[in-house]
């Protein structure tokens, strides 16, 4: 419960100011919303939802710490309240600190036992650290209290009606700003929940969320035995989805034109150093079922397998043919375009030092030659890649046949696609308000509008 104040008024107050901080928010107004909660913590210093709802905000624009401390903050006040605890141990989980998360996670499911939030997590937790079976155990007992989460539509038109398929393993395609809630009403189903085998809910169309296909094949068929009780058309049939994993990718498109992929072998740990013998070094290890560079290794030359494995989880691994992706600095370069109802659309370019390339964590900020490059790829992609590397990608999208989905690619020397990744688990986010990434905001937009209008036009809304 959140903690009362003494004077009424700027309690309520800070209730007003939650609650338009909260509509901007879900209209992709982060300014807006930032500038109301903290109008409201000026009047409310402990007040639960606003330090939630802050720390939610400045979570998912990637102000990680900052939304810790506000999470913090809130399980501080409120010490009883299992969502503060539930948030706080989720943002401790991303950032790898196991220990913390799992202490309130604890907290939280002795407060609430049948809480499916603190349950997943805790089950996410104990996937992460390779411990399978404990963590099915968590996922299960989950699935039973998981209702159809609905979030309103927030504009004053004929909403699209839209419900999206999840799971509850993860995996899933972040939609949260694809969906505006100034058109579209949200539906929330997690397809290994009770809640999937009752009546659906009213819906315009469906989007298949669950994206991740190395991770979430029983999601996958949980998905098309809910689609098979609605007539309604389908974002990303699970279909498609399926055969979207790193191995599958990179055999599905190695005979294309213009396209190199890269040899992806997966293997038991015990069967690893016969596998790694196909490979010349560096490769590349990952668990599968990760992102955002998550037990994600480099073997080198002098580098012992077991060792570089010691820290992954999992029975089963995934090697990596590396594909070279420096130019003659040592600079490694991945680019990402999506790919909205068959057309290409580009959405960031990043330039690192590190061979491991996102790009949160790529020298963009502070490099304006880095960000000059990414300019021109996003005004003129032809220019910039080639015609071969276009007709490409083009064929990429083409044999996927995915309603929504990216690609995340470097270039050879000879003009080609050098393929990492391509699935529909592509995340996008508008740019920071610097004004630095003036230049990005046109292209993100270009590329939310097409993928509403696509969702709109499929729905004959």
């Amino acid at each position: 419960m959140n903690t009362p104040l003494d004077r009424r008024a700027p309690q309520s107050e800070a209730d007003r100011l939650r609650d338009s901080a909260g509509r901007h928010a879900a209209a992709g107004r982060t300014d807006e919303a930032r500038g109301d909660y903290l109008a409201a913590l000026a009047l409310a210093p402990t007040h639960f939802g606003v330090l939630n709802d802050l720390g939610t905000l400045l979570y998912q624009n990637d102000f990680r710490t900052a939304a810790r401390s506000c999470y913090a903050e809130a399980t501080k006040h409120h010490p009883d309240n299992p969502v503060g605890h539930i948030n706080l141990a989720n943002a401790l989980l991303a950032d790898g600190q196991t220990d913390a998360a799992r202490g309130h996670y604890d907290v939280a499911l002795s407060l609430a036992p049948e809480h499916p939030d603190a349950l997943q997590g805790m089950a996410n937790l104990l996937q992460s650290l390779g411990e399978s079976r404990a963590a099915e155990a968590y996922r299960q007992k989950s699935y039973s209290t998981r209702k159809v989460v609905a979030l309103p539509c927030l504009g004053d038109g004929v909403p699209c009606q839209v419900l999206v398929l999840v799971s509850a393993v993860g995996g899933n395609v972040p939609t949260r700003f694809l969906l505006d809630r100034d058109q579209f009403e949200i539906l929330i189903l997690a397809v290994e929940s009770r809640a999937a085998a009752e009546p659906l809910p009213r819906h315009d169309l469906v989007f298949n969320g669950v994206g991740d296909a190395d991770l979430c094949a029983p999601a996958l068929d949980a998905a098309e035995a809910v689609l098979r009780r609605t007539e309604a058309p389908v974002i990303n049939p699970p279909a498609r989805i399926r055969h979207t994993g790193r191995a599958d990718i990179a055999q599905r498109l190695a005979d294309l034109p213009g396209v190199v992929t890269p040899r992806v072998i997966k293997a038991r740990r015990e069967d690893l150093p016969a596998a790694a013998r196909a490979f010349d070094r560096p490769f590349l290890l990952r668990s599968p079922g990760f992102h955002t560079g998550q037990n994600f290794v480099r073997v080198g030359e002098a580098d012992d397998i077991a060792a570089s494995t010691q820290a992954l989880p999992g029975d089963e691994l995934l090697l990596i043919q590396y594909l070279d992706a420096r130019d003659a600095a040592g600079r490694s370069r991945k680019y990402r375009v999506m790919m909205i109802d068959g057309r290409l659309y580009p959405l960031h370019l990043a330039v690192s030092e590190d061979w491991k390339v996102h790009y949160f964590t790529a020298d963009m900020a502070e490099r304006p030659d880095h960000r000059a490059e990414e300019a021109a790829f996003l005004q003129d992609m032809e220019s910039i890649l080639g015609a071969r590397a276009v007709a490409g990608l083009q064929a990429i999208a083409d044999r996927l046949a995915l309603d929504y989905a990216g690609i995340d690619f470097g270039l050879s020397p000879d003009g080609e696609v050098l393929v990492f990744e391509a699935n529909a688990t592509m995340v996008i986010n508008p740019p920071d308000p610097d004004p630095r990434w003036d230049y990005r905001r046109g292209p993100v937009e270009a590329i939310l509008r097409a993928t509403r209008s696509m969702i709109r036009a499929r729905a004959g809304v």
